[in-house]
């Protein structure tokens, strides 16, 4: 599985540096494609010109303003590795960084060693000979469920993957998680859909698998390859949706120990959790229990040689990217170009710094921070938090169909928010991992298991509400609904989404409506299920409810109804936390803007209005746009709505219709009483 959506992102980029110098302070005007109306395509008339003057370059799948920021800042975290490595002690984390970036960047030295550095696996798996033996190897590959390559995804393609997380009925402590996994497709849909484009990419997966084996030296390796699509088919069977898998409520599932036997009888779980380290383990939640009892039974029903081979398919395909140039460019071949329509792999070093980045990325993030992150960008953020919090609870007072207790808690849980600003209270510590220049292959597997070891660590212990789950050179942020908490990474301080010199209403409109995007998810479809401690219980009134359930019904028709394909578009019950998300945080951005005026008119800038300028940073804020590839990819996976639609969450605000010259004859245009109003 991916990313389990409740977790909530905003997920407007990835890495990038201090560059606000390459954007002037405010609209970019020069962006804007004025021959297109407001009313018709509000994110068009805003980004128009900057999309048909940026191209998608060969290396992406997509584009926008976060990665250009990106690729600056891929180059400047190069330096910092670099610079830093020449200085660094024996032993220290900086080295660590320096040995592990150059260890990947050795193309000669990985080249050389070709497939053998995943001899040892498959001398595990060939020695696997029944089905306790098997259990007990699958138990030993269950890891924490984040993927080297790209540390702010949920995702595994070992069978299972653990999550370590506040119990949803007690969030004073950690729970091991059991979540599905063991796809190499990104989701069950690709299995079992009968639509000619998955028909189309299943034949492809199947060429790939077969070239995989074979680069690996395995006998008959179309055969074989056919055989583990069969048996990935028959786990993507037995997988939860993706829209059950987003809702917290299905996956509160509490197992007993001993429940994984009487419930999901095949798998030798005594094996299976002593290899994982949870022998001790009494208590579980299996976020998926179909998964995990279906998966079960497929591994007591299906011969243990065609799991051997399947695990050996893993196993290659799980380490590609480290391995030689056969293996790295045949993933690329599936992965990048035909899931996602990218013509050409990103050059080496820019995969070098990913990987580093989600290895030791809050080693690589203190260098940012020491070089990049001005202090004074941190008491800014804090302010604008503050006026948002401020402007949230103005709108819970002022909702006429919210019943008095249900307003109180909701405003116990702003009171208690627990926000981070920039970077973690306390960094990582990476001295018990083990970084060896010139094992590649054997950096991650390490990387992995010292995650997987601190992740089970934390079972037994407190709950830690200041725990970060990204980096500080990550352009995003998150809400952690159980912990009541939200991170605001420093790199997402930087323009075109906030800059001290921009005036108020664009610095509101960009990074104001990403701040009450986050705070907005504490009260969206499953950030409600959680009162002001972080455990899942109904806090609402049953007429409270059914109201709020009542605008999300209506706000996920509104999102079915865009549809960038004839064949597939939105689904706006997956997308649903996400926009309203989107739409409560634009009003208490708003809010808050307008708060902060003190009662006087805001400036005209360049022709604007102080409202034009605060809504058409926010369409500029979500300047991004995809391959064909990647957004039919997107539109199944994704718990976020492509940007162009996200965009026109503005045709829900009163005030947009006030700024611009919308007409009742425009596409965009709603009645208010159709303008959907949630918190």
């Amino acid at each position: 599985m991916r990313t389990i959506n409740w977790v909530r992102m905003v997920a407007v980029a990835t890495v990038f540096g201090g560059l606000a110098a390459a954007y002037a302070a405010g609209v970019d005007k020069s962006a804007m494609d004025t021959t297109v109306a407001p009313g018709a395509d509000f994110w068009s008339y805003a980004n128009g010109t900057f999309v048909k003057t940026h191209p998608i370059p060969a290396d992406r799948g997509t584009y926008g303003h976060g990665a250009i920021l990106t690729e600056e800042a891929n180059k400047r975290t190069v330096d910092l590795i670099q610079t830093a490595a020449k200085s660094a002690k024996p032993g220290s984390e900086t080295q660590k960084v320096g040995d592990y970036y150059a260890t990947f960047m050795d193309e000669a030295g990985i080249e050389a060693k070709g497939v053998t550095p995943l001899q040892p696996s498959f001398g595990k798996i060939a020695a696997v000979g029944d089905r306790k033996a098997l259990a007990t190897y699958l138990g030993a590959q269950l890891r924490a469920d984040v993927d080297v390559m790209n540390a702010t995804d949920l995702y595994t393609d070992n069978l299972f993957g653990l999550w370590v997380a506040a119990s949803f009925d007690d969030p004073t402590r950690y729970v091991p998680f059991i979540l599905q996994g063991g796809l190499g497709m990104p989701d069950r849909d690709y299995y079992l859909s009968s639509d000619a484009e998955m028909t189309k990419t299943r034949a492809a997966y199947l060429a790939y698998v077969a070239a995989q084996l074979s680069h690996a030296g395995v006998a008959d390796a179309q055969a074989k390859a056919a055989r583990v699509l069969a048996l990935e088919t028959k786990i993507a069977q037995a997988h939860g949706s993706r829209v059950d898998t987003n809702d917290a409520t299905k996956g509160n599932n509490p197992w007993g120990r001993a429940d994984f036997a009487k419930k999901a009888p095949g798998m030798d779980w005594d094996a299976y959790f002593s290899a994982a380290s949870l022998g001790g383990q009494t208590q579980f939640v299996v976020w998926q229990p179909s998964a995990v009892i279906g998966v079960s039974k497929l591994v007591a029903s299906e011969s243990v040689d065609d799991w051997k081979t399947y695990l050996t398919f893993q196993a290659i395909n799980h380490h590609a990217s480290f391995l030689s140039k056969a293996f790295a460019e045949q993933r690329f071949d599936f992965y990048g170009k035909t899931l996602s329509g990218t013509p050409q792999m990103s050059e080496r070093w820019k995969r070098a710094v990913n990987t580093t980045n989600a290895v030791l990325g809050e080693a690589v993030g203190k260098l940012y921070v020491a070089k990049y992150f001005p202090p004074e960008a941190k008491a800014l953020l804090q302010t604008m938090v503050a006026n948002e919090i401020a402007a949230f609870s103005k709108r819970i007072d002022a909702l006429s169909w919210m019943a008095p207790a249900t307003k109180a808690e909701a405003k116990r849980k702003l009171a208690v928010l627990k926000v981070g600003i920039a970077y973690p209270d306390k960094w990582r510590d990476y001295s018990d991992l083990q970084i060896v220049r010139g094992d590649a292959v054997g950096n991650v597997q390490r990387a992995e298991a010292f995650e997987y070891r601190y992740r089970v660590g934390l079972l037994g212990t407190p709950v830690d509400r200041s725990e970060w789950v990204m980096t500080p050179q990550t352009v995003n942020a998150v809400n952690l609904p159980i912990l009541n908490a939200m991170n605001f990474p420093a790199a997402i301080l930087q323009a075109p989404y906030f800059d001290p010199k921009a005036p108020a209403a664009v610095n509101y409109g960009a990074i104001g409506a990403v701040i009450g995007h986050e705070i907005s998810h504490s009260f969206d479809d499953q950030g409600a299920l959680f009162d002001s401690t972080g455990r899942m219980r109904n806090w609402w009134t049953a007429e409270d409810m059914k109201k709020f359930q009542a605008a999300g019904v209506a706000l996920a028709k509104q999102y079915d109804g865009y549809k960038p394909f004839p064949d597939l578009g939105v689904n706006g019950k997956l997308t649903l936390g996400e926009n309203i998300a989107d739409l409560a945080g634009l009003g208490a951005a708003y809010d808050a803007y307008r708060a902060s005026l003190g009662g006087k008119a805001a400036p005209v800038v360049d022709g604007l209005s102080g409202d034009q300028q605060f809504f058409l940073a926010f369409a500029q804020s979500w300047a991004d746009y995809e391959r064909p590839e990647s957004l039919r990819q997107n539109l199944i996976n994704d718990g976020h709505s492509p940007a162009r639609y996200r965009a026109l969450t503005v045709r829900n605000i009163d005030a947009w219709y006030d700024a611009f010259p919308v007409k009742p004859t425009d596409t965009l245009f709603l009645k208010p009483e159709e303008r959907v109003r949630v918190w």
